[in-house]
């Protein structure tokens, strides 16, 4: 099979064989693909491996030979956003999580759709007016990813289908959903928490850290018990953050 000017998203790309790279694509009409881009090594092609960096939107034509296809063409069609800090380490775990989670050639627009528009947010960080803070950008991002992979959960309701009690507290089931917790175990949700995950607005900082938490685990789940390497990077800077030189300035894990 031949695709031509379909678009998408670089999500990962490492050197393969001697002078190629072996790419992660989300494109619109086909899901997750791995592509081979062939003859990009050395100094006169940098700005063709520059057009595969992650983060780029491309358009390109490609031929499929079993489960990796063939690029014959590929070209920018914007400018890259340059994350830096907590954004950029953001933008690592977000493109884990979506290889890990993507099934390839199974084309789910509604992800496309929202992975463009995350690109955006995550260039809006480190604006100090910028729209919503990182870990709220993030939550809603896994929200919307669970739900365009059939895999989210009723976040407005218990597991019973009763109303949220914004004042009780909630354990998550990754399959049914939401159960009261009268014992308010260390790991339960406020009632709100969820709510304002149900009615997209974003809560306060500590509900905030309750529903990573959450979503964490319910992730953890559909991930079959093996963690993201993301995760141990983001603990292990929020660790240096607080107990390294300057602890008193902001270095923590953007998830929170």
């Amino acid at each position: 099979m031949r695709v031509g000017g379909e678009r998408a998203f670089v999500l990962h790309a490492r050197p393969w064989r001697e002078t190629s790279l072996l790419v992660e694509l989300l494109s619109e009409h086909h899901g997750r693909i791995g592509v081979v881009a062939r003859g990009v090594q050395g100094a006169k092609q940098q700005a063709r491996r520059a057009a595969l960096q992650p983060w780029q939107a491309i358009e390109f034509d490609a031929a499929q030979r079993g489960e990796l296809w063939t690029l014959a063409r590929w070209e920018a069609v914007d400018a890259a956003p340059r994350h830096a800090g907590d954004a950029a380490l953001a933008g690592f775990y977000v493109h884990e999580l979506l290889l890990r989670l993507l099934p390839r050639q199974d084309a789910v627009p509604e992800v496309f759709l929202r992975y463009a528009v995350l690109r955006e947010e995550l260039a809006q960080v480190t604006v100090p007016t910028g729209p919503q803070p990182l870990a709220w950008t993030l939550r809603r991002f896994e929200r919307d990813l669970l739900d365009a992979l059939g895999l989210g959960l009723p976040w407005g309701e218990t597991a019973e289908g009763e109303a949220l009690d914004p004042a009780a507290r909630y354990r998550i089931d990754p399959e049914h959903g939401a159960w009261r917790d009268r014992s308010h175990a260390a790991d339960s949700l406020r009632g709100s928490a969820l709510l304002a995950l149900a009615e997209d607005r974003c809560p306060p900082g500590e509900e905030l850290g309750e529903l990573r938490r959450g979503l964490r685990a319910i992730l953890a789940h559909h991930l079959g018990g093996k963690p993201l390497k993301a995760w141990n990077l983001m603990a292990e800077v929020a660790r240096v953050g607080r107990s390294g030189p300057g602890a008193g300035e902001r270095l923590v894990d953007p998830s929170e």
